[in-house]
């Protein structure tokens, strides 16, 4: 019986929003597999990793009755991508295989029973709920999430802390070396609480999330976040730990202050982390008057050197960064111009843009 006929498009669209979470090899087998749920006109996808889960639909889709399955979801995402964009295709299902056509081409595909197909349990009771806009929440977290920890034992700091408070809604992301901060209007007015993202539901957010003023609705509901946003619902555990207080670490005032041009400190970084040494990432940081001068040196003995014209009318400093901090901020931000202000060659460094106070970007010093 074919139970689902559609072009390629209507299924590997959906597919592509769902995948990103599968692992292609887990302890559960059924876990690299994407279920399939066809009712009618209407095929639903849902894959989980058990700490997070993505739903989504597709277009609406023929075929001679309903039916539930699991395929392997990498598996029917490569034969997807590699039949013609034009391609029509249909699912047959047979007894503990399923049969995909296109064409003359044909796939004999192993399933597992839809019955097993873990689901996360959603909690109930009651939520905290905000709506923004599809593009202002992914530029919210693209400011800051480069600076999470990956694989760090603090647990805390593998992920992203999202807080609501009153009509603000806050992002902050630290792996103790760095720490990004950005925040925005929300039209709620709620309650203070803290939510710590894991990494992974950052980084799909991220990924699926457009560059558009289509709404976003975000819930908060005992130890569950939940996204939804066009025909995709996404709902992630969140972190049970407590988050570093950011207010300590952001200094309050700074003594000198440098304004440069964002895109030629830029390239001048890249083009001098390419000396840098392949551990340490070093880079040295001299300012005078109106000037900037970065060197980088490897165990080769080789260096680069470059300078650029700055506003800056502080006393001489000489101060030593990870170039690989500098380079994920200045990737991340769109203004034409930042502010770096400094203190001595031992205390933290701030990176702001001119007038918005609602980015601030923390980096240590490190003695190179």
């Amino acid at each position: 019986m074919i139970i689902l006929k559609c072009s390629r498009d209507a299924l590997l669209s959906p597919l592509q929003a769902v995948s990103g979470i599968v692992e292609k090899r887990h302890t559960l087998p059924i876990l690299s597999n994407v279920l399939l749920e066809k009712q009618g006109e209407r095929l639903t996808l849902l894959a989980t990793d058990i700490e997070i889960q993505i739903t989504t639909e597709s277009k609406p889709v023929g075929g001679e009755g309903d039916g539930a399955v699991t395929l392997a979801a990498k598996k029917l995402q490569d034969i997807l991508r590699s039949l013609p964009e034009s391609a029509e295709i249909t699912l047959d299902k047979e007894d503990k295989r399923l049969l995909l056509k296109a064409g003359k081409s044909r796939f004999s595909l192993q399933t597992l029973p839809a019955d097993d197909f873990p689901r996360m349990t959603i909690s109930e009771g009651s939520e905290k709920t905000l709506s923004v806009t599809q593009k202002e929440f992914r530029a919210l977290i693209g400011k800051t999430q480069y600076a999470m920890a990956s694989q760090d034992v603090r647990y805390y700091l593998n992920g992203l802390m999202l807080m609501v408070d009153g009509q603000e809604l806050r992002c902050v992301a630290t792996d103790s070396h760095r720490l990004a901060y950005n925040s925005m209007t929300i039209e709620a007015d709620l309650e203070r609480q803290e939510m710590i993202l894991p990494r992974k539901t950052v980084l799909e957010l991220n990924r699926l999330l457009s560059d558009s003023d289509d709404p976003l609705k975000i819930s908060v509901g005992g130890n569950q976040i939940r996204f939804e946003f066009g025909a995709t619902v996404l709902v992630s555990k969140l972190i049970d730990g407590k988050f570093p207080d950011y207010e300590r670490v952001i200094p309050p005032r700074l003594e000198s202050c440098m304004t440069v041009n964002r895109q030629a400190l830029h390239t001048a970084m890249s083009r001098a982390a390419i000396l840098t040494n392949d551990k340490f990432h070093g880079v040295r940081i001299l300012l005078d008057a109106n000037l900037l001068k970065i060197i980088a040196a490897n165990a080769e003995q080789e260096e680069a050197q470059e300078e650029i014209e700055v506003g800056y009318t502080g006393a001489p400093l000489d101060v030593g960064f990870n170039v690989t901090y500098l380079l994920d901020v200045f990737n991340n931000l769109s203004s034409d111009d930042i502010e770096w202000s400094f203190n001595d060659a031992n205390s933290s460094a701030l990176i702001t843009v001119p007038g918005n106070d609602r980015f601030k970007y923390v980096v240590m010093p490190m003695r190179i």
